[in-house]
Order: C-alpha cells, then sequence, then structure tokens
C-alpha cells in the first residue's frame, strides 16, 4: 500500500465558497477507482505549523499510483484546488518492500511535471511548499 498525506492551507484571498470547491475536488479525487481509501478534513496537528486541513488517500500498489496520479478527475482537480493553496506539505508512505519504489515514485512525479507544464507552475506557484 502506498499513503499519501498532503497538509495545506489556503490563500487569504480564498473565499469561503472557493475553499468549498477545493474540498469537494479533494474528496473526488479521494475516492477515484484506484484508491483504497481517502479522506479529507481539517488538520488536528499542531497550529503552530500553519496547516489547517489534511487529505490523505491509499492506493494498493505502483500500478494503481500511476492510474490515481493520471485520473481525469484528479487531473481536474487539480486545477481548481492548487491556485487556492498558501502552504502545502506532501508525506508518502509504504509497506511495499520494492527498494526501487521511491525512486520510481519520484520518476512518476517528475513524469507528470514535465507532461503537464501548467500544473508544473501551480505546484511552484505555493508560496510554501514541502514534498517529501
Amino acid at each position: 500500500m502506498i499513503v499519501i498525506i498532503l497538509r495545506f492551507s489556503f490563500r487569504d484571498t480564498t473565499t469561503e465558497a472557493e475553499r468549498e470547491e477545493a474540498l469537494t475536488a479533494m474528496r473526488r479525487t479521494a475516492t477515484v477507482e484506484s484508491t483504497v481509501f481517502g479522506v479529507v478534513g481539517r488538520d488536528i496537528g499542531d497550529p503552530a505549523e500553519g496547516f489547517t486541513h489534511t487529505y490523505s488517500a491509499a492506493v494498493t500498489d505502483f500500478g494503481a499510483l500511476e492510474r490515481y496520479t493520471y485520473d481525469p478527475v484528479h487531473l481536474a482537480g487539480d486545477d481548481v484546488i492548487l491556485p487556492r493553496l498558501s502552504r502545502l506539505s506532501a508525506v508518502r508512505f509504504s509497506d511495499d518492500p520494492d527498494p526501487a519504489l521511491v525512486e520510481r515514485i519520484n520518476e512518476l512525479h517528475l513524469e507528470k511535471r514535465a507532461r503537464y507544464p501548467e500544473w508544473d507552475r501551480q505546484l511552484d506557484a505555493i508560496p510554501d511548499t514541502r514534498r517529501g
């Protein structure tokens, strides 16, 4: 299993309606065919870290991760979500013992950045982004 955790906060200029639209897009993404589970909600970690919400989704294996990454629902959701974020921290973990898994996931991410330059720009435009 591969689990994705995104902690995030919205830009101060994001309206309540835009926040809800982004959260709805995340909920749709968390339920695409390739996911085992997904959840979106308020972040209940240390408020000093500056995150207000968390997204988590899990997929069974690398093949499911590829499908998740390129799922049309996920791609469309990114266009609604990313421009509204001021802070993003991405963490992944897995119980898959494949020693090449990290490299494969990083290559998948780089491939998506190259394939979708607007997505790449949207990620880079988030003022405070940490990727793990």
